[in-house]
Protein backbone atom coordinates (compact mmCIF):
# COMPACT_ATOMS: atom_id res chain seq x y z
CA UNK A 1 0.00 0.00 0.00
CA UNK A 2 2.83 2.48 1.00
CA UNK A 3 4.21 1.57 -2.75
CA UNK A 4 1.25 2.45 -4.20
CA UNK A 5 0.88 5.48 -2.38
CA UNK A 6 4.34 6.64 -3.70
CA UNK A 7 3.37 6.23 -7.11
CA UNK A 8 -0.14 7.99 -6.84
CA UNK A 9 1.78 11.51 -5.17
CA UNK A 10 4.62 10.78 -8.02
CA UNK A 11 2.29 11.08 -10.69
CA UNK A 12 0.01 13.71 -8.96
CA UNK A 13 3.40 16.10 -9.10
CA UNK A 14 4.22 14.88 -12.60
CA UNK A 15 0.61 15.67 -13.87
CA UNK A 16 0.55 19.03 -11.68
CA UNK A 17 3.18 20.63 -13.95
CA UNK A 18 0.09 20.43 -16.85
CA UNK A 19 -1.62 22.68 -14.59
CA UNK A 20 -0.05 26.26 -16.22
CA UNK A 21 -0.63 25.24 -20.00
CA UNK A 22 -3.70 23.87 -19.50
CA UNK A 23 -4.74 27.64 -17.94
CA UNK A 24 -2.98 29.23 -20.64
CA UNK A 25 -5.08 27.12 -23.45
CA UNK A 26 -7.69 28.28 -21.25
CA UNK A 27 -7.69 31.97 -21.24
CA UNK A 28 -6.39 31.61 -25.27
CA UNK A 29 -9.78 30.48 -26.37
CA UNK A 30 -12.15 31.57 -24.43
CA UNK A 31 -10.17 35.34 -23.94
CA UNK A 32 -10.65 34.64 -28.12
CA UNK A 33 -14.05 34.01 -27.88
CA UNK A 34 -14.97 36.78 -25.05
CA UNK A 35 -13.22 38.84 -27.35
CA UNK A 36 -15.23 38.20 -30.25
CA UNK A 37 -18.50 38.23 -29.02
CA UNK A 38 -17.55 41.63 -27.44
CA UNK A 39 -16.68 42.85 -31.22
CA UNK A 40 -20.08 41.48 -32.50
CA UNK A 41 -21.75 43.78 -30.10
CA UNK A 42 -19.69 47.09 -30.37
CA UNK A 43 -20.51 46.61 -34.10
CA UNK A 44 -23.96 45.96 -33.22
CA UNK A 45 -24.70 47.66 -30.39
CA UNK A 46 -28.70 48.66 -31.35
CA UNK A 47 -29.36 45.33 -31.80
CA UNK A 48 -27.73 44.58 -28.36
CA UNK A 49 -29.53 47.30 -26.75
CA UNK A 50 -32.92 45.90 -28.57
CA UNK A 51 -32.18 42.48 -27.16
CA UNK A 52 -31.43 43.84 -23.30
CA UNK A 53 -34.50 46.27 -23.56
CA UNK A 54 -36.87 42.98 -24.44
CA UNK A 55 -35.13 41.51 -21.30
CA UNK A 56 -35.97 44.40 -19.19
CA UNK A 57 -32.40 44.92 -18.34
CA UNK A 58 -31.81 48.65 -16.84
CA UNK A 59 -30.67 51.32 -18.61
CA UNK A 60 -30.29 49.60 -21.65
CA UNK A 61 -28.11 51.47 -24.15
CA UNK A 62 -25.49 51.74 -20.86
CA UNK A 63 -25.09 47.95 -20.40
CA UNK A 64 -25.12 47.42 -24.11
CA UNK A 65 -21.69 49.11 -24.37
CA UNK A 66 -20.30 48.02 -21.03
CA UNK A 67 -20.86 44.56 -21.48
CA UNK A 68 -19.51 44.43 -24.79
CA UNK A 69 -16.85 46.37 -23.53
CA UNK A 70 -16.69 44.15 -21.03
CA UNK A 71 -16.31 40.87 -23.27
CA UNK A 72 -13.80 42.46 -25.28
CA UNK A 73 -11.40 43.93 -22.97
CA UNK A 74 -11.79 41.19 -20.09
CA UNK A 75 -11.23 38.31 -23.15
CA UNK A 76 -7.80 40.62 -24.14
CA UNK A 77 -6.99 40.78 -20.36
CA UNK A 78 -7.50 36.83 -20.17
CA UNK A 79 -5.68 36.16 -23.35
CA UNK A 80 -2.12 37.83 -21.72
CA UNK A 81 -3.06 36.99 -18.33
CA UNK A 82 -3.46 40.33 -16.56
CA UNK A 83 -5.46 40.83 -13.86
CA UNK A 84 -6.72 37.78 -14.48
CA UNK A 85 -8.37 36.93 -11.10
CA UNK A 86 -10.25 40.57 -10.87
CA UNK A 87 -11.55 39.82 -14.83
CA UNK A 88 -12.77 36.05 -14.37
CA UNK A 89 -14.59 37.53 -11.43
CA UNK A 90 -16.01 40.45 -13.86
CA UNK A 91 -16.73 37.67 -16.42
CA UNK A 92 -18.05 35.65 -14.14
CA UNK A 93 -20.40 37.95 -12.75
CA UNK A 94 -21.58 38.84 -16.21
CA UNK A 95 -22.35 35.38 -17.73
CA UNK A 96 -24.68 35.08 -14.35
CA UNK A 97 -26.51 37.79 -14.95
CA UNK A 98 -26.55 36.69 -18.94
CA UNK A 99 -27.80 33.42 -17.39
CA UNK A 100 -30.34 35.32 -14.60
CA UNK A 101 -32.05 37.37 -18.03
CA UNK A 102 -31.33 35.72 -20.85
CA UNK A 103 -31.89 31.86 -19.78
CA UNK A 104 -32.95 31.82 -16.55
CA UNK A 105 -35.22 28.72 -16.96
CA UNK A 106 -31.55 26.88 -17.80
CA UNK A 107 -30.32 28.53 -14.39
CA UNK A 108 -33.33 27.73 -12.36
CA UNK A 109 -33.46 23.61 -13.86
CA UNK A 110 -29.39 24.00 -12.38
CA UNK A 111 -30.26 20.98 -10.11
CA UNK A 112 -33.80 19.78 -11.57
CA UNK A 113 -32.78 19.31 -15.21
CA UNK A 114 -28.56 20.22 -15.43
CA UNK A 115 -28.47 19.45 -18.58
CA UNK A 116 -30.77 22.70 -20.04
CA UNK A 117 -28.24 24.40 -17.69
CA UNK A 118 -25.08 22.64 -19.32
CA UNK A 119 -26.30 23.44 -22.77
CA UNK A 120 -26.66 26.94 -22.19
CA UNK A 121 -24.75 29.51 -24.18
CA UNK A 122 -23.54 31.23 -20.71
CA UNK A 123 -22.29 27.57 -19.52
CA UNK A 124 -18.79 27.40 -21.18
CA UNK A 125 -17.88 30.62 -20.65
CA UNK A 126 -18.77 31.32 -16.90
CA UNK A 127 -16.89 27.57 -16.48
CA UNK A 128 -13.97 29.79 -17.90
CA UNK A 129 -14.39 32.42 -15.66
CA UNK A 130 -14.74 30.49 -12.45
CA UNK A 131 -11.47 28.61 -13.69
CA UNK A 132 -9.39 31.53 -14.52
CA UNK A 133 -10.80 33.18 -10.83
CA UNK A 134 -10.16 30.18 -8.85
CA UNK A 135 -6.81 28.97 -10.58
CA UNK A 136 -5.33 32.10 -11.33
CA UNK A 137 -3.66 32.87 -14.86
CA UNK A 138 -1.02 29.90 -14.32
CA UNK A 139 3.33 30.80 -14.55
CA UNK A 140 2.58 31.68 -18.84
CA UNK A 141 1.31 35.31 -18.06
CA UNK A 142 1.75 38.66 -17.47
CA UNK A 143 0.55 38.16 -13.69
CA UNK A 144 3.12 35.93 -13.23
CA UNK A 145 5.62 38.30 -14.45
CA UNK A 146 4.16 41.03 -12.50
CA UNK A 147 4.10 38.33 -9.49
CA UNK A 148 8.10 37.61 -9.76
CA UNK A 149 8.60 41.34 -10.27
CA UNK A 150 7.24 41.70 -6.25
CA UNK A 151 8.12 38.95 -5.33
CA UNK A 152 4.56 37.42 -4.89
CA UNK A 153 3.86 34.02 -5.08
CA UNK A 154 0.81 33.20 -7.82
Amino acid sequence: MKHSLRYYWLAAEKISCLRSPFLLAVRLYWGWQFVQTGWGKMHHIAKITGFFTSLNIPFPAFNAYFVSGLEFFGGLLLIVGFASRFTGLLLAFNMLVAYWTADHEALVSIFSDPGKFYVADPYTFLFASLLVLILGAGLFSVDALVAKRLEVQV
